[in-house]
């Protein structure tokens, strides 16, 4: 249960962190300067938008990978025991 929370503070904070990040490289922010601050608002979020898929696949296969090795776990405890 400690572990749940932990992961569910650090992803909040991330969230938090994502938000306020400058998610652009140096040619985007260029282009984003020439657009005005409307568009360019709208183009870093779009950055980080686009950054959500990825790091939610990622998420999810790590997170299937964690619950398989935790069962793999006890299930050999219990043979050993």
């Amino acid at each position: 249960m400690k572990q749940v929370c932990k992961v569910v503070i650090c992803a909040g904070v991330f969230l938090l962190i994502g938000q306020l990040a400058g998610a652009q490289c140096s040619i985007c922010t260029k282009t984003a300067s020439q657009l005005g601050e409307g568009p360019a608002k709208a183009l870093n979020s779009a950055i980080i938008y686009l950054a959500g898929a990825p790091l939610a696949i990622m998420g999810y296969i790590g997170w299937r990978w964690w619950k398989k090795e935790k069962e793999v776990t006890a299930h050999e405890k219990e043979k050993n025991q």
